[in-house]
Formats: structure tokens, sequence, C-alpha cells
């Protein structure tokens, strides 16, 4: 079968004959009918391969740590030769699938063959992704509509971690996919959302649907401008869904916070903070991961393990079904961030080109 993969020493991405994978105990056959590219996400990804060794440091710092260590345990020699075998181990791409199921491993008994589902597989013809990351899609969400259940997930779990209340003011810094879907689920939930971003398509974009957009490429003062219009008082929460290198990001956020706001982050940028900003507010700063609890914890993942949902009301899992359901009411409208669609054929010739 084909699979897009990158190798992250070079850059380099290639659509690949790979092995097609079997069913396993707990996880879920899938043969893929979309699958989506979140620009963002992948286009760092891609950048970060392309980038010399130099570069790839000053990308990931908290990983000089780790490197420095190693050489000390086992020598600079083996930590060179352990570094390369990393990047030159193949990446694969995606983490967006729909599809029908073709097989379902031992353990899992409330999914068929045949059913449409949606996973963070990744871009390929076939992928298997344990059950807990694959969810039912409800049958009037279109395959377009879901494959935007997963980075809506991962928007849905940022708004959790904010608590806002209705009709709190809340501020989304970045207004890419994650971004407008982050901005667009706090708008139908009755949230009062002020988006933010450099990039006049995606300003529009987000005015079209009713969000307060800001344009920094106009030259607009952020803080002014958002403390203009919350009379003063400042955003109750900002999520940041950008990704940014930008020192004065995580200032301008405190500073045009309310007093005891929170910040969520959400993208990646530069987290050299400014004490002050945050201590004299006492504003709450949280990262998201991902979709929610139980992503990357191999217990729930691999070994199927479900959190009660008396305790953990919203897994991964229960965030995929909340979004399907947004969308399954028409509440949450996808269709306008879809910029283009490309066959999968097409796909093979382009890369064989």
């Amino acid at each position: 079968m084909k699979q897009l993969i990158q190798n992250l020493n070079t850059g380099e991405t290639v659509l690949d004959d790979v092995l097609t994978p079997q069913v396993r105990p707990g996880h879920v056959l899938i043969q893929t009918r979309r699958s989506l590219v979140s620009l963002g996400t992948e286009r760092m990804l891609v950048e970060f391969g392309k980038a010399n060794l130099l570069a790839k440091v000053r990308q990931q710092p908290d990983k000089v740590k780790q490197v420095l260590a190693k050489i000390q345990s086992d020598g600079l020699l083996a930590t060179v030769e352990a570094v390369r075998r990393k990047l030159n181990q193949p990446l694969p791409l995606g983490y967006c699938n729909v599809g029908t199921v073709l097989a379902v491993g031992d353990g899992v008994t409330d999914i068929r063959i045949g059913n449409r589902v949606v996973s963070n597989g990744p871009h390929a013809e076939v992928v298997c992704v344990a059950r807990n990351l694959v969810a039912l899609i409800p049958d009037s969400v279109s395959d377009d509509e879901a494959a935007f259940t997963v980075v809506g997930a991962i928007a849905l779990h940022s708004i959790r971690l904010l608590n806002a209340s209705i009709g709190e003011t809340v501020v989304v810094i970045g207004l890419g996919l994650i971004g407008l879907l982050t901005a667009e689920l706090l708008r139908i939930t009755g949230h009062r959302v002020i988006g933010i971003d450099i990039d006049e398509s995606r300003c529009l974009l987000a005015a079209e649907r009713g969000i307060t957009s800001l344009n920094l490429g106009l030259g607009t003062d952020p803080v002014k401008a958002v403390m203009a219009l919350t009379n003063e008082v400042g955003a109750d929460g900002v999520i940041i869904t950008a990704s940014a290198r930008a020192d004065e990001l995580l200032s301008q956020t405190a500073r045009m916070s309310r007093q005891k706001g929170a910040v969520i982050l959400v993208g990646v940028i530069d987290l050299s903070m400014n004490r002050a900003d945050f201590y004299e507010k006492e504003l709450t700063f949280r990262i998201s991961c991902s979709y929610g609890p139980g992503r990357y914890d191999a217990d729930y993942e691999q070994k199927g393990q479900d959190y009660p949902l008396a305790y953990v009301r919203w897994t991964a899992n229960r965030n995929f079904q909340a979004v399907l359901q947004f969308l399954a009411t028409g509440q949450l409208q996808v269709m306008p961030f879809i910029t283009e669609r490309v066959p999968w054929s097409t796909i093979r010739k382009s890369m064989a080109t």
C-alpha cells in the first residue's frame, strides 16, 4: 500500500510503498476514505526536517539537555550515532483519518466491519488504530465533515481546559485551522470571541462567522484593541493556537487578560515568560495536550483501558464523539475551511514526478 512518509534528516516527503498493516488485538483496521492535511502542524514537521542540524537544535532546545545527558552516560560517539538513527527513522505524516472498517481485533466489540469511523490514523491507504482513538461517524455527517473531527477535538480540549463560562470573552491568537475551529466552537457554545492573526484572509473568514477579528498585518495593537473591546477589563481567557517565535507574544497575552484570567497554549511559541506579567494578575497558564485525557497514555491508547466517565468526563475519544455531534446537528460548519481536495491518485502521480 501507499503511505506518505517524511525523512526527518533531509525533510524529504515521499509516497512510499509499505506493508499493509494487519489488525492487532484491541485495534481497528481501516480503509481510508479521507485524510485531512492540517497545514500548520504538518508544515512545521516538514520545515523541521529540511532545517540543518543547528537549526533543528534551535527548534528543539528541550532535546539538547537529553542529548547532553546521554553524552555523559554513553559517550560522544554513541550519542551521535543514536541521534543519526533517530533522524533517519521514517515519520508517518497525518493524524485525521476517515475510513471504512476492514477488520476488528480481539477485544473490540462495539465496532463492526463496514462501519464508517474517524481516527488519528496517518496519510495511508490502510491504517491500524487503537480502539480508544476510533469513533463511529453518525449517518448525517459526511466524510468531508468527519475529517475535521480530530483537529476539532484538539480545539475542544483547549476550551475545556480554559473552563470559561457562557458569555465570557475569549481571545484566540492564531486563526489557522485549529484556531478557526477553536473560535467557532467557542462561539457556538455561548462565548464572545476575538480572533487575532496577521493574515487578512483568515481574519475575513473569522469575521464572516460572527467572530470579532483583529488583523495585526494592519498594524493593530492587540493589547489596546482587546482592552477597548472589553471596556478595559481584559479578556476572561486567551487560547494561543499560533506557532511563532515572537518573544513578546506571552507578554502581550498577559497584558490583554483580566485579573485572575487564564491562558491556554495549544501552538508552539517561545516560552520566555516575564514573571511579573503573570504574577501581578495572578493568571493561570496551562499547556493543552492534544485531544484530551488518554492521549500518550499507553494504557489508554494501546491497552484499551478507558477512564471512568464519572471521574474523567471528557477523554480523547469522548471529545471525538462531541465534535461529531456538533457536526451532526449542524452547529459546527467546517466545509468553508476546506481549501483543496486532492484525489489519492493525483498524489501518487505528483510524487512520482
